[in-house]
């Protein structure tokens, strides 16, 4: 049995379906999509103002699926891998995101992802720029399973520091690289071994390549609510059974402490494991931070982001004086996301006070004007329990972060811990490029 219809639960319901398993998946809410949905004006006016009369100047309610945990979907990432697999991509039109930006000290610059832009960057000198382009011509060349392309160094020993030492290059040079391109949201990924960060950035420059767009990114026409809701067709179409507005999902245990079903309206249904997120078994999980973030309209583009109708820009930490990165994210009328001439960003990051406000304060200036702001902050759990005691797949919260990365990873480590075995991931990209591209 999943309980809830958040993206990370539909996902799973999704491929426990299509490995023939009998699912049941319930919903305390009459939507879809928990933590994860889309609002559309009114219902976005009733959760934050408190009534449902917004202002007329900002158009129709229906025009708008403001995303409630937005995040941009790399063009080569697991995420895609996984549409793929589970042919999930037949239920959605991706289109690709324009721009991929990163701040650096007080002005915005195009992320360069390869040796042809790192030599055009005006993010870095002359001299650096040589050295930059030597460090992507190692990343573009590098295989993981040929050690000819390794250079004699053992990517599982040296760290992330060593190895980029090699370069000599600049902090600043650093900061953008592991924050905006490797897209770890703090540095301690520079004491890990090289190896995943060296993936990270070959990755974000494989997903660039993919449709020779301004950004590595994609993200589905209509917003993110899509996505659970095509997860839920396909667990239905392998026999998933659906069943929204359950009240009180409580989850039974026996004499041992394992589940054995889910009780809701008086009837009880049996199952040997239940998945669902940290809402609905609280007292199984524990709090490890909280996010705070800022949702705007606003009626022009992020400026100078090159008039990109749908962007990311990263704010790495080191830039801010703070421990954790901030983003900025924003979509439009070109991704059906809001009526024509009209925006909607997103400033988010990992609450380091209780003023979610003044902490925001640098990524919302950097919008410029907005029609209209809302902030608002949410705690991150994570499961503090076994889950092969009780059989319970708790998910993590939602980060701060834009993209689909960490998400993707929770799930594909919850279906390994559900099924004992690991999906197999290795698609045919080139196929799918094809759909997106259309």
């Amino acid at each position: 049995i999943v309980l809830g219809t958040g993206l990370k639960e539909c996902i799973l319901s999704g491929l426990l379906s299509v490995d023939g398993l009998k699912v049941l998946h319930m919903d305390k809410n009459d939507y879809y999509g928990g933590e994860s949905s889309s609002l559309n004006l009114i219902q976005l006016w009733k959760r934050f103002r408190g009534n449902d009369q917004p202002p007329e100047e900002l158009g129709t309610s229906k025009e708008y699926n403001v995303d409630m945990i937005p995040k941009f979907a790399m063009a080569n990432g697991t995420l895609v891998r996984v549409l793929i697999h589970t042919d999930v991509t037949k239920y959605l039109n991706f289109k690709a995101v324009d721009g991929s930006f990163v701040y650096n000290k007080g002005k915005i610059y195009k992320v360069p992802a390869t040796d042809v832009e790192a030599l055009k960057s005006p993010l870095m000198g002359l001299f650096e720029k040589r050295r930059a382009r030597k460090f992507f011509l190692y990343v573009q060349d590098f295989e993981e399973t040929d050690p000819k392309t390794h250079e004699g160094m053992d990517l599982n020993k040296i760290t992330a520091k060593e190895f980029i030492a090699k370069y000599e290059l600049e902090d600043d040079t650093i900061d953008f690289i592991g924050h905006a391109l490797a897209l770890c949201t703090d540095d301690n990924y520079l004491a890990q071994p090289a190896m995943d960060f060296i993936k990270r950035v070959k990755l974000y420059a494989e997903s660039l390549a993919r449709f020779q767009a301004g950004s590595p990114y994609i993200y589905p026409l209509y917003g993110l609510g899509e996505l659970p809701q095509a997860f839920a067709r396909l667990s239905a179409v392998y026999g998933g059974t659906y069943m929204l507005n359950k009240p009180q999902c409580k989850v039974e245990f026996d004499d041992g402490g394992k589940v054995v079903g889910v009780t809701s309206e008086g009837e009880t249904a049996k199952c040997k494991k239940v998945v669902c997120d940290p809402s609905y078994l609280p007292d199984k999980v524990q709090k490890v931070g909280k996010v705070a973030r800022a949702i705007c309209i606003m009626s022009h583009p992020i400026p100078n982001t090159n008039d990109s109708h749908s962007a990311q820009v990263i704010l790495p930490q080191k830039q801010l004086g703070r421990k954790s990165d901030m983003y900025l994210f924003c979509c439009s009328y070109s991704h059906n996301v809001a009526p024509k001439g009209k925006y909607i960003a997103f400033v988010s990051t990992e609450a380091e006070t209780d003023d979610p406000e003044s902490e925001l304060k640098p990524g919302v200036d950097i919008l410029g004007a907005v029609d209209e702001i809302f902030y608002e902050t949410y705690d991150r759990f994570i499961p503090s329990h076994d889950s092969a005691a009780d059989n319970c797949f708790i998910s993590k919260s939602y980060d701060s972060t834009t993209h689909f990365e960490s998400t993707v990873m929770d799930v594909l480590d919850m279906y390994s811990k559900i099924t004992g075995k690991v999906i197999d991931l290795s698609v045919d990209l080139s196929a799918a490029s094809a759909t997106a591209e259309e």
